[in-house]
């Protein structure tokens, strides 16, 4: 039988975040090569590989090439697996945890932390624990410090993002402080001349394509080499979109708004977009490439222009109807039905193909018919049916409550759950220092893994929901909204944007039907007023 402890077919696992890399040349790749090498010789193991990791958090387990390593061990190509420390192998007591008691013994290799004295050969691996715990309580702390200090920076205006917006490059003196960047930043302010003058953001788009100026991702590539380059095939045209975004975004008055998102947690990579109150914003913390005259003036031009001018086609439902596939907003297009001033159709398809989305629109005029029909069905209220919504608001503002008793609840359990991290790590300084013995140190432990497991499960199974505090007055505005819409003849754009929040246009199916060919089309309407979205479907 193959005896796996005599085996030698050593790899080596480097790994190095960029904090490790700021305490200096003792964490890097380099010295962790050099030390796991020297090991090996004098071990007389026979190096068969390296795995290196370099610039990734010990938190995140789904490392290109420590994924590439358990491949490896599951083919059976080596034996050992030498790391500087454990905390190079990661900063999560749990998985380290797993690794070390469940997958290396299970396919029979030997991990070996030569700093920390550990070999899983031995049996006297007792400490391995304790260090996972002190390895993750390190990481924890090491979030929180970078989390604070970011947090302090946004408040004094400093800009922490990793690129410079558009039209901007980071101070060469003072890499979180902006500066205009030459060119791009007299593109944008042509960008406010024109849109100041009228133009649409699709007509300026236009004319920055012919110019060929380079989109924002592009220019960005150029500036930045070292970025993928599969960048420049993302985006290679201007689209109104992104003339939209220039035209709306107030750091070109020279001011910092940042703390848009937060991650949920520093083991997580996913964050949760923050309402617009709780930005952190800083007025003149840098040059302004537009004047305040010129901005308002901008902004006055997109708003009159959602709200149409009489004797002229103005697509009434633009910034509210969306394709249902992909999400993107609906934009007009030419059509050859007669009597139809136009069609909407999906945005991605337009502008990108097949590749983007599918090929479906709706007649302007049917998707008008459609919304009018909708307002006037759930606008224009009888008393009863006036009653009937109430109750359900009044529904949906106590489950809101309920909710909210949740995240508090969710809120304690995150607390207790902190308790229990500490008292685990308390158990083991205590039983490092010989304080307590393995009779009650075991039992202890096992009681503590325990409860947090059934204070995750408990957390896990609440749902947070940040509510919906304003329903009351809500449904005073809905009051004197029906009132006020008791008939209605035709919309306006101040009528659908007091209303209508967002609507939303499915592909069509053609049917065969007694009175011939007919286009049947899903669209769903959400009121600002009513707790779920309408589903209509329309046919044509």
């Amino acid at each position: 039988m193959h005896d796996r402890i005599a085996a030698n077919r050593a790899v080596l696992y480097l790994r190095l975040s960029r904090d490790d890399a700021n305490r200096g040349e003792s964490e890097s790749i380099q010295n962790q090569r050099a030390l796991l090498r020297e090991y090996a010789a004098r071990q007389g193991f026979s190096v068969a590989d390296e795995y290196v990791d370099d610039g990734w958090s010990g938190t995140n387990f789904d490392r290109p090439r420590f994924q590439d390593m358990l491949r490896d061990m599951e083919q059976h190509r080596f034996d050992i697996v030498l790391v500087k420390d454990l905390s190079r192998l990661g900063r999560d007591y749990i998985q380290i945890g797993r690794y070390l008691e469940l997958v290396f013994p299970e396919q029979g290799v030997r991990l070996i932390a030569v700093n920390d004295g550990l070999d899983t050969a031995r049996a006297d691996t007792d400490m391995a624990p304790f260090r996972n715990v002190v390895n993750e309580m390190y990481a924890r702390d090491t979030s929180r410090k970078i989390r604070s200090a970011l947090h302090a920076k946004m408040q004094e205006g400093k800009f922490v993002g990793n690129f410079a917006p558009y039209g901007y490059q980071k101070d060469p003196g003072d890499k979180n402080h902006l500066i205009p960047d030459g060119h791009a930043a007299q593109v944008v302010r042509q960008i406010f001349i024109w849109a100041a003058a009228g133009s649409r953001p699709a007509e300026i788009a236009r004319r920055l394509g012919e110019r060929g100026e380079p989109p924002p991702a592009v220019y960005r590539c150029r500036a930045h080499p070292e970025l993928n380059p599969d960048c420049y095939s993302k985006r290679k045209e201007w689209t109104a979109g992104s003339v939209s975004r220039i035209l709306r975004d107030t750091v070109y008055l020279g001011c910092i708004a940042q703390g848009k998102t937060d991650k949920i947690s520093f083991k997580s990579k996913k964050t949760r977009e923050k309402r617009p109150e709780e930005w952190i914003v800083v007025p003149e913390r840098h040059e302004p490439l537009v004047s305040v005259q010129t901005f308002e003036t901008v902004q006055h031009q997109r708003a009159s222009r959602r709200c149409g001018r009489k004797g002229t086609f103005e697509n009434l439902f633009s910034g509210l109807a969306f394709c249902m596939d992909c999400g993107k907003a609906m934009s007009t297009v030419g059509t050859r039905k007669k009597g139809s001033a136009a069609n909407l159709a999906c945005g991605a398809y337009k502008l990108h193909g097949a590749s983007a989305c599918s090929n479906h629109f709706i007649a302007y005029e049917s998707l008008y018919r459609c919304v009018l029909e909708a307002v006037r069905r759930y606008v224009c209220l009888s008393e009863e049916e006036c009653d009937a919504l109430f109750e359900r608001l009044n529904r949906r503002l106590r489950l809101a409550e309920r909710e909210q008793e949740a995240e508090r609840e969710r809120e304690q359990l995150e607390q207790e759950l902190a308790r229990m991290q500490r008292l685990v790590a308390q158990l083991y300084e205590d039983r490092s220092a010989g304080r307590i013995g393995g009779t009650n140190f075991y039992p202890l432990l096992e009681r503590y893994e325990q409860k947090t497991a059934q204070l995750q499960k408990q957390r896990d199974a609440l749902q947070p929901d940040a509510g919906d505090a304003g329903l009351r007055r809500q449904q005073e505005h809905l009051r004197a909204l029906i009132h006020r819409y008791k008939d209605i003849d035709e919309l306006t754009p101040p009528l659908l944007f007091e209303l209508i929040e967002r609507i939303e246009v499915g592909q069509g199916t053609y049917e065969k039907t007694e009175r011939g060919r007919v286009k049947r089309q899903k669209i769903s309407i959400a009121f600002r007023f009513l707790p779920e979205p309408c589903e209509v479907e329309w046919m044509e």
